[in-house]
This record gives structure tokens, sequence and C-alpha cells, in this order.
């Protein structure tokens, strides 16, 4: 073999090795959840014995958060999506699911919809929610603005017994998406308390 054939050969298996190093180097994707008030452990007894039917959705984000990548702020006028943090859902998805088992500790449910609900399910109240804004810095806060409405689940056409917009900022201390998803959900659990007060409220 002559020494241009060796050098190739050497050339092609350095290629390879860096290939193989690149590869290794590569963190693996991290798949995060929102998680309810019970998967925290904060299971909040209702007082109020009185029971609703209620449908969840539809639940509207903004354009930057309809991607699989967890967005975070890193300047007033920056976003960052990390491509190896990714939610393990669509987001609206996961904040439906979010809420209904958040409204389920905090009210007496008879039954729960999520949109689109199939068949002719009875619901005392609808719910739509507008996500303005969730993101955050890692390592600081965890920001939540949210309008949301309750109408009439019996009659599509009544004007809404309530529309609000409320905000929601949680420390993340921790400059890790664990702790950053942590702190959302916990924002995701005061947006369902105000709801829930305000669905006991509008019914008196």
């Amino acid at each position: 073999m002559d020494r241009l054939s060796c050098r190739l050969i050497w050339l092609t298996i350095g290629f390879l090795a860096m290939a193989v190093l690149g590869c290794a180097s590569t963190p693996p994707t991290r798949l995060f959840a929102l998680s309810s008030l019970s998967d925290s452990g904060v299971m909040e007894k209702p007082e109020d014995k009185r029971c609703f039917s209620i449908g969840i959705g539809p639940v509207k984000i903004p354009g930057y958060m309809n991607q699989p990548e967890i967005v975070t702020r890193i300047a007033p006028n920056e976003l960052r999506a990390d491509e190896f943090a990714k939610w393990a859902e669509p987001i609206e998805d996961n904040i439906s699911r979010v809420l209904a088992e958040n409204l389920s500790s905090l009210l007496c449910i008879r039954s729960i919809a999520i949109f689109p609900w199939k068949g002719q399910t009875p619901i005392d109240y609808r719910l739509d929610v507008q996500v303005i804004r969730m993101d955050g810095m890692l390592g600081e806060n965890a920001l939540l603005d949210v309008s949301w409405t309750i109408s009439d689940g019996a009659n599509r056409k009544r004007a809404p017994f309530l529309t609000k917009r409320t905000s929601y900022k949680e420390p993340a201390g921790g400059a890790d998406y664990g702790t950053f998803v942590s702190a959302q959900s916990r924002n995701l659990g005061s947006v369902s308390r105000d709801i829930a007060e305000a669905i006991k409220t509008s019914h008196q």
C-alpha cells in the first residue's frame, strides 16, 4: 500500500472519529409537561356543595408558542426556543388538561369536557382562554398573561358572564427548564383559582 493510500485511510478514520464524538456530545432532548394542583400535592377540597358541568376551550396561544420547543426570554425583545427542551404534548392541550384537573380539585364538578366536546353533553359554563404571554427568564421568573371568558354553556348567543385579563409571576430560581415549568404550573394554578372563584360568584 503506497503512502498516499495510507494517508487517505487515516484521514477517513479521523473524520469518522470526529463525527462519532460530535454525536456523542449532543445533549439528549428533554420533554416537559405542566403539572396540576393534584400532581403537586396541593389538594383543595371545595367547600361549596353546588356542582357544575364545565366545557373548557378552545385554549388559544400566541404564534411564538406554536412549536414543540419551550420558549423563554433572554432580553426584553429577544426570545429563545431550545431545541433540547420541548413540551411533551401540544402546549394548548397541556393547558386545557391541567385547567380541567385544577377546576376538578377546586369545584364540585358533575362533568368536565375539553374542546371540542362531543355529543349533547349539558354544560353550565363554557370557559374560553387566550394566552397572551407565557414565557420568562430562566433563573428569574416565569410569566403568564391570560385573558379568559366565562359564558353560559346552554346559550352560546348569550353575552359572557365575565371576561377578564389576569397576569401572574412566579420565581424560577434554578436556571433549569424543570424549575421553569414548575413555576409556570404554579401560575396556571393561580389562574385556575381565580376562574373557580368567578364561577362560584356568578352562580350566586
